[in-house]
């Protein structure tokens, strides 16, 4: 897709401003927890719960029960990366909260991991594109969906982690990319979704070196923690989506999908008809889940294409679109928009299909919200400023515009490899140039194609 000249000069000046909002918006978050002893919306609405994700996890690190009584459906890797990173005395008889004042090492832990991810994502950018490096390293880094990971306290910090490293260009031997992959899908079981992808590109040795690093990682955590079958986890995960059903707009807080939007709707249509009609909560309950079924109908068109075509459509782009399938047919959290940006980073501007991509993904960046109107302050105890506070809660613009974005970036990716694939077709005929012996299967009993010369070929 050719890009018009007068759109060439954009990205010199806008994502350098798109950075600078970024950074300005961290500012102003510092500045409003300075005068009203809380961080803004949209970060948590639970000010007492800060970082909280991270210690409740290891206190049932600790404990019996975690898959029984608690009903995690975290994988055991989680359990044992924080006994690890994790002061044990701080767990004995004591709840998550009163841990959160004893174990300084997992706080450590948490912030270390973050920076690290800017370190990370600085390097990759570089060998991508040194002129648009710095601003969209800004811009990720210290993003709204890493800081709310990062106020949480939520494993996502490691998550990333793992998706930068295994995903990205930084390691160079197979083998330690494969085994990032396998703790990322240990720490976060969606992240599989952006391993099927390696199949379209006929990379065999890839995804079964992968799958064998999944599968080792497992095991080796579920005999150390001890609990954590497959059946478990699926029992939980099945067990907590069935009982979702939005309750109140606090659902809607920071939110990928509309998902918790239309669970609202449908489930307390009474309260919603009488501030939007009740004709409009029956249009949009019909309209907004057609959108993402036309959103995933254009991903696994473009998958189909992909197959096709593979040697048109970069791994990275591919990898994206497998993740963002399974982020807009559940709900998995907004702080899981910082993976999904990362692909989009990876592409260069060129084109209004990605141009439309980059500039979608800078605007979910902001660490801000738009007030709609005010709902009545209520007191609540605030952690980082060690007492009690009115809390402010707004409706916003954010729940309604963030989902939307992230539909367009899908959307956009996936038409633009559509075209490049029928452009492709259309140019060469239907038969690929795509060579076959690029990966050697690690399976016994599968034919062994030719080695190619050049061992890179094989990541």
């Amino acid at each position: 897709m050719t890009m018009p000249v007068r759109l060439r000069p954009l990205n010199r000046w806008l994502e350098p401003l798109f950075a600078l909002a970024v950074a300005a918006g961290v500012v102003r978050a510092g500045v409003y927890f300075y005068y009203n002893d809380h961080l803004p919306q949209p970060f948590f609405y639970e000010p007492f719960d800060t970082w909280m994700d991270w210690f409740n996890t290891a206190y049932w690190a600790y404990e019996t029960g975690a898959y029984d009584a608690w009903g995690s459906v975290y994988p055991p890797l989680s359990f044992v990366f924080l006994r690890i990173f994790s002061l044990s005395h701080c767990y004995q008889n004591a709840s998550g909260y009163a841990a959160r004042e004893c174990d300084w090492f997992g706080l450590v832990t948490l912030h270390s991991i973050f920076l690290l991810n800017i370190v990370l994502l600085w390097l990759t950018f570089r060998k991508v594109d040194r002129q648009t490096a710095p601003w969209r390293t800004i811009a990720l880094g210290l993003s709204l969906p890493a800081l709310f990971g990062l106020e949480r306290g939520n494993l996502i910090v490691v998550t990333f982690t793992c998706c930068i490293l295994g995903f990205g260009p930084l390691l160079k031997s197979a083998r330690l990319r494969w085994l990032a992959v396998g703790m990322g899908i240990n720490f976060k079981i969606y992240v599989v979704a952006g391993l099927f992808p390696q199949l379209l590109r006929r990379r065999w040795r890839w995804f079964e070196g992968a799958v064998i690093a999944t599968v080792v990682v497992y095991l080796v955590t579920y005999a150390a923690f001890g609990a954590g079958s497959p059946r478990q986890i699926y029992d939980n995960i099945t067990y907590v989506t069935g009982l979702y059903q939005a309750a109140t707009f606090l659902e809607l807080w920071y939110t990928v999908t509309y998902q918790p939007l239309v669970s609202l709707l449908t489930g307390q249509t009474w309260m919603v008809s009488q501030i939007i009609g009740s004709r409009n909560v029956d249009l949009l309950a019909f309209w907004l889940p057609l959108t993402w079924r036309l959103v995933q109908l254009s991903i696994a068109i473009a998958a189909f294409g992909a197959w096709l075509r593979p040697e048109v459509v970069p791994m990275h782009r591919l990898t994206f679109l497998g993740l963002a399938m399974v982020m807009i047919t559940a709900e998995p959290g907004g702080y899981t928009e910082c993976i999904l940006i990362f692909f989009v980073f990876l592409e260069r501007w060129k084109g209004f299909a990605r141009c439309w991509s980059i500039f979608a993904s800078y605007v979910l960046c902001l660490p801000f919200d738009i007030i709609l109107d005010r709902v009545p302050p209520m007191i609540q105890e605030s952690y980082l400023a060690g007492h009690a506070t009115f809390f402010n809660y707004y409706v916003t613009l954010g729940p309604f515009i963030r989902p939307a974005l992230v539909l367009s970036l899908a959307l956009a990716l996936s038409l633009l490899t559509i075209r490049d694939v029928w452009v492709d077709i259309r140019q060469q005929g239907w038969r690929s140039r795509w060579r076959y012996r690029r990966d050697v299967p690690l399976l016994p009993g599968v034919a062994r194609p030719v080695r190619p010369a050049n061992p890179a070929e094989l990541l």
